[in-house]
């Protein structure tokens, strides 16, 4: 990755990046791919991962809007393997090995910090199961940390302690190893080293239609064009089934919002990212200073990208009801 002096920062700033190279091709729709996969969210670590492992190179990513537009861009970045069941534990700590060599394996700063996620317990029956998970998680070789009411405290002196709390504190389980990413970075950096491996990377390309050819899949109808491929892959999240009803295959899949937001900037003052459950609640302050912080799911399905205005208001009040000092804060943006 290129180095930059100051000098060199500010003389970009002032004649507008003029020289400064784009950091993936604005690609033109071939008409005929190995594989397409649509999606610029999880679909960019597809085909990189394609690329790099398999050597499937001549693939195309289409992303309808620009990358990190859809979920990729809209999310509170918490990283972490703090899993009870097997089946989910081992699968995400192979990602938090991925994500602790990712900025290296990408030649991108994704901005990975190890600052701990901490889930706060309420009672002395959740203390027991946090306990057991995190047996579970140290039988698997995961880190874990039970900490009492005062450990919590002395870590967190500004959470509401207090015996009218309405979520008393009794402790919690921490992963001191866990923590979150900047999610543009990642697209981005995925976009970076996809694009090095030959990858087509095409943004403003929607896929209206899946062309078929008797009982096979053969390409994608686009904004574009059509663009012929025998393997067509579908990183969509919800949007997934509203796209396979093209061809008659039903999924169950179903898209329900969960609400976040960033406050205004602050100086630092939390150095970890703090969930708990009784409220569906996760805080953390990003490198800018805002704290961002998320909850509950609106009730039913939908594909809005935008906040609805009571769940906010009962997240803000949850988080403010577990730490106080957020009613002083202006809410900057919701989504």
């Amino acid at each position: 990755m290129a180095e930059y002096s100051f000098w060199s920062l500010l003389k970009g700033a002032l004649n507008g990046q003029s020289h400064w190279q784009p950091t993936w091709r604005k690609a033109t729709p071939k008409p005929y791919y190995d594989a397409v996969i649509v999606g610029g969210g999880h679909g960019l670590a597809t085909v990189y991962y394609l690329a790099k492992l398999h050597g499937l190179c001549n693939i195309a990513l289409l992303e309808k809007s620009h990358l990190g537009s859809g979920n990729i861009g809209r999310n509170t970045t918490i990283v972490r393997s703090n899993y009870l069941l097997h089946g989910n534990g081992p699968f995400y700590e192979q990602s938090m090995r991925l994500w602790r060599e990712l900025s290296k394996d990408l030649n991108y700063n994704v901005m990975f910090s190890s600052r701990g996620v901490l889930n706060l317990a309420h009672s002395p029956e959740q203390m027991d199961r946090f306990a057991r998970r995190g047996n579970m998680m140290r039988a698997r070789g995961t880190k874990s940390e039970l900490l009492n009411r005062d450990d919590v405290k002395n870590k967190l002196p500004f959470l509401d302690f207090s015996d009218t709390a309405r979520f008393p504190i009794a402790g919690g389980l921490l992963q001191p190893d866990a923590g979150n990413a900047r999610h543009d970075a990642v697209a981005w950096g995925y976009a970076h080293a996809a694009d090095r491996l030959g990858v087509d990377i095409i943004e403003h390309c929607e896929v209206t239609d899946i062309i078929r050819e008797g009982d096979s899949v053969v390409g994608v109808k686009t904004t574009l064009g059509d663009i012929k491929s025998p393997k067509v892959g579908l990183a969509l999240a919800g949007r997934t089934s509203i796209l396979t009803n093209h061809i008659g295959l039903n999924l169950p899949i179903e898209s329900h919002l969960l609400q976040a937001c960033v406050s205004e900037s602050i100086k630092p003052f939390l150095d970890m990212v703090v969930t708990f459950g009784a409220g569906h609640f996760y805080i953390s302050q990003s490198n800018k200073g805002g704290m961002v912080f998320g909850g509950d799911l609106d009730g039913y399905n939908s594909y809005a990208a935008k906040g609805n205005l009571p769940m906010i208001n009962h997240v803000a009040a949850i988080g403010v009801s577990m730490l106080p000092g957020l009613s002083r804060l202006k809410l900057l943006r919701h989504w």
